[in-house]
């Protein structure tokens, strides 16, 4: 009669299936983090630093870490600043959609900062289906405009005759076909 129990009788069976249920419960509640990489160079053009830029910002749009690689070859790699100064840019280009979750640090060759999004992935996946849903319900209104607009010209007039092909006026006029 001791308080708890030495041994309980139980159902091996039972016991197996609510384990295993209570596992795959806390696999679907469990989010899996994607981090994306982008790899940069310190002497970036802007324009090429505007295109990388937009895919950093794509990526945390969509709720994913980014890391940013800045790789030093020959003498760039005495020119660490160089590369700080680049990451810093782009996390200030990016805060209002993400902040910077691990500060730049050396990693032999290459400069590496991890970017983290401000929204869970699963907002920014219902953010992402509701965009796409308006994009789409604004092009079927434009496309039903466009068809009451042809339907009404259509309607308005006959259309006009198609020219009467005759002989070409580049052939000889005395030479009959």
């Amino acid at each position: 009669m001791a308080r708890p129990p030495v041994c309980k009788l139980m159902d091996y069976g039972k016991f197996k299936y609510e384990n295993a249920q209570k596992a795959r419960e806390a696999r679907r509640n469990q989010t899996n983090v994607i981090i994306k990489e982008m790899k940069l160079r310190p002497k970036i053009d802007a324009h090429d630093y505007e295109t990388k830029k937009g895919h950093v910002v794509r990526f945390l749009k969509a709720g994913d870490k980014v890391k940013i690689t800045i790789m030093f070859r020959g003498r760039e790699q005495h020119r660490p600043e160089l590369g700080f100064r680049l990451l810093q840019r782009l996390a200030e280009d990016v805060t209002e959609l993400g902040f910077v979750e691990s500060a730049p640090k050396q990693d032999g060759r290459n400069m590496i900062m991890v970017l983290g999004p401000h929204k869970k992935k699963a907002d920014a996946k219902v953010e992402m289906q509701a965009a796409k849903e308006s994009k789409a319900a604004e092009r079927a209104a434009l496309e039903a405009d466009e068809k009451a607009e042809r339907d009404a010209a259509h309607a308005a007039g006959p259309v006009a005759k198609k020219k009467e092909r005759g002989r070409s006026e580049n052939l000889d006029p005395e030479i009959d076909a």
